[in-house]
């Protein structure tokens, strides 16, 4: 059977409170009685539940984990799989365990993040970005919980996000080929629902236009950051009469995709066509050619938005939005020019 807090309370001949303070370290309890209850304790295994011991606390020491958008995002993301362990070691050295909320247990409908934050008494929130994300996310961002994002901007008092300064991103690209004397540059970008595809899109344009290169419509396609739309996308574009010299991938995985596509065609990378993708995830280097890309710092986006959280949970106060740099890799499926 198992043991309630009564039961070590009638043992130790005290009443249920003072053992809730015993256990909770709280109030004035005399060094004798505190010993004797302790000693109960340890012989006889007891544990306090999970919901008396966060009641008697105010405190869970738990994080939610919300995947925010209704497709594409999960456990298995090549991308976010790397950022969620790295913040899951850090908030864990600092005693706290994680508890993922599905996004399947309602429907969308009847989706309410808030209402079962509070439920589970978790002390904050990390929120990862996705596609279509749903508005019970940013009722979620306005309440008092405190809440870390990391690829979404929430705007709430106690909210914080961090990012890759995605703008950044395709300037480097364009710049990368513009120094190589590329000028034929196709896109491949993601979803319009997506807050950071939309960054990227606008990135190139702007670095396009920069170094007065020609944007081509039918160039232009775009697809879900997953392998199967690159390669979709790509055969569009190869389908016109005349080929880019290179194309940027706004994920590796689109970018994958397109060199499917390229070498399906008979065409030889980066011969033909140099591919870059985005992310730098650990694929990158197995691929044949290895590809180039733009690399995520995917542990400092982890522990970033660990950090950010953490202080909010603490009370603390700190930057509203953190942006990393992002880094140009040099691999096979690129001209090795500069």
């Amino acid at each position: 059977m198992k043991l309630t807090i009564r039961d070590i309370a009638k043992m130790a001949n005290v009443s249920p409170a003072t053992v809730s303070k015993i256990l909770n370290n709280t109030g004035s309890i005399s060094k004798e009685t505190r010993d004797k209850v302790m000693a109960i304790v340890e012989q006889t295994g007891y544990r306090p539940t999970f919901s008396a011991k966060s009641l008697a606390t105010k405190k869970s020491n738990l994080i939610g984990i919300i995947y925010a958008g209704k497709v594409n995002v999960d456990f298995t993301h090549p991308f976010f799989n790397p950022v969620v362990n790295t913040f899951k070691k850090t908030v864990g050295r600092e005693g706290y365990d994680l508890l993922v909320f599905s996004n399947e247990t309602f429907s969308l409908e009847k989706e309410n993040y808030l209402a079962r934050c509070r439920h589970f008494h978790v002390d904050g929130c990390l929120i990862i970005a996705g596609e279509e994300v749903e508005e019970a996310i940013y009722e979620l961002d306005q309440s008092d919980i405190p809440c870390a994002g990391i690829d979404i901007e929430l705007t709430g008092n106690r909210s914080r996000y961090v990012m890759t300064d995605n703008f950044k991103i395709p300037a480097l690209v364009v710049e990368y080929f513009y120094m190589n004397s590329i000028r034929e540059i196709a896109y491949i970008g993601g979803l319009a629902s997506s807050k950071i595809g939309e960054m990227r899109r606008k990135g190139f344009l702007e670095a396009m236009e920069k170094y007065g290169l020609p944007v081509r419509e039918q160039w232009m396609k775009y697809g879900d950051f997953y392998e199967d739309s690159g390669y979709r996308a790509m055969n569009e574009i190869l389908e016109g009469k005349s080929h880019p010299k290179a194309v940027f991938a706004a994920s590796d995985m689109m970018a994958l995709g397109a060199m499917r596509a390229i070498k399906e065609k008979g065409l030889k990378i980066p011969e033909d066509i140099n591919v870059v993708g985005c992310d730098d995830i650990e694929a990158c280097r197995y691929s044949d050619p290895q590809l180039t890309t733009v690399r995520q710092d995917k542990e400092k986006l982890g522990m970033m938005a660990a950090r950010m959280l953490l202080e909010l949970i603490h009370g603390e106060n700190g930057a509203k939005s953190v942006l990393i740099d992002p880094e140009f890799i040099v691999r096979e499926s690129s001209i090795k020019g500069l």
